[in-house]
């Protein structure tokens, strides 16, 4: 056995231009990793390893050349790969400077494990049998598109919507929850928000008191991260449950966790496996926040369906969910065909649908 690593370089296209408070997005950067033997290059285990420009920890200039590095230590290794090493193999190979990379590598390792089916952890999920209950995410933009966009939701079936907020007027986005209160209960469509830090600390407890009108599930981030005692102060009065999104990028010690949770004791924490550095970090979140009752859930992070799909089978593994954040497959024009598909406001897998990775043909491995 001679196990080998590389990567493909593969920019996905938006279908339509994807609002946030830190500007539009109409492309977005993956590296899907291969890992394979080259006794037997037939298969193939796939992860995917996509920062997020201005967002993710590892976003810096080098990363490539790093990620290359990585795939060259990796294959001169000449590793015998088995479940129970995989985390001491992340642990000495990848600085946990590179979260995103620590998630493709875990991935692959995981998938070429099970034999390169793309299925990483089997269950009722991966057998069609069980959905996954996820939200209808509404990105920003103008208010007639946002329109559109709760009108397509919910006429799709689902019963949890998700809002960006913090990039239009206020008053409109208060308008447009007022609009879907006007039509739904809080019993009938569950209705989060999304600041990604837009308010401003003098401001927070204000706008907090008049979206706490809307009888919203959560908001996440409401401020800047960073500011653990203001965000503290926050979670301690708020008439809205918080949830820590950006306040846990970077945070890669388990003590540093343990800290950042029993300081700021939020509602919620939001776990995103490209951000965080993988499964195994996202295990111990878990983990503190069952200690410090405190709940979650799992979110995508514009990955394509490599990424979702190893997202999605480590979700599946808890049961009784909450709406998970797992409905990003579609965004894309050429994103890589899966059994993922989405029905009535569920994640779905289709066990007969193949995978297609013709989207990755015309580009040559990073090693060829």
């Amino acid at each position: 056995m001679s196990l080998k690593a590389d990567y493909l370089k593969h920019t996905l296209h938006f279908r339509f231009e994807a609002g946030t408070s830190r500007g539009t997005l109409t492309e977005k950067t993956s590296y899907i990793v291969r890992m394979y033997d080259t006794a037997d290059p037939t298969v193939i285990g796939y992860g995917e390893c996509g920062p997020l420009v201005g967002l993710s920890y590892d976003d810096r200039p080098d990363f490539e050349s790093q990620l290359q590095d990585y795939c060259q230590q990796f294959t001169d290794l000449d590793l015998q790969l088995f479940s129970w090493n995989i985390p001491i193999i992340l642990n000495q190979l990848i600085e946990p400077t590179f979260p995103s990379i620590l998630f493709g590598f875990e991935t692959a390792m995981h998938d070429f494990l099970a034999g390169g089916q793309r299925i990483l952890f089997p269950s009722d999920f991966t057998n069609g049998t069980r959905n996954l209950p996820i939200n209808g995410l509404i990105w920003m933009g103008s208010e007639s598109f946002m329109r559109q966009q709760i009108d397509e939701k919910l006429a799709a079936g689902y019963t949890t919507i998700k809002l960006k907020i913090g990039a239009i007027d206020f008053e409109q986005e208060c308008d447009l929850l007022a609009m879907i209160r006007s039509q739904y209960t809080a019993e009938q469509i569950t209705l989060r928000v999304d600041a990604n830090g837009a308010f401003s600390p003098d401001e927070a407890m204000r706008k907090l008191e008049r979206l706490a009108t809307y009888q919203l599930h959560s908001i996440e981030q409401p401020i800047r991260a960073g500011q653990p005692d203001l965000m503290a102060d926050l979670c301690r009065s708020t008439p809205v449950p918080i949830a820590l999104d950006e306040e846990l990028i970077g945070q890669m010690e388990y003590m540093h966790k343990f800290w950042l949770l029993r300081k700021i004791q939020p509602q919620y924490i939001i776990l995103k496996p490209t951000l965080l550095g993988g499964m195994r970090h996202c295990d111990e979140w878990i983990e503190l926040a069952g200690r410090l009752n405190i709940d979650w859930w799992i979110t995508s992070a514009l990955e394509s369906n490599i990424g979702l799909n190893a997202i999605a089978q480590y979700t599946a593994q808890f049961r009784n969910l909450a709406p998970q954040g797992l409905g990003t497959g579609q965004l894309y024009h050429n994103n890589i065909d899966s059994p993922l598909t989405i029905v009535a406001g569920t994640l779905h897998y289709n066990p007969a649908q193949r995978w297609d990775f013709s989207t990755l043909s015309e580009l040559k491995s990073a090693r060829d």
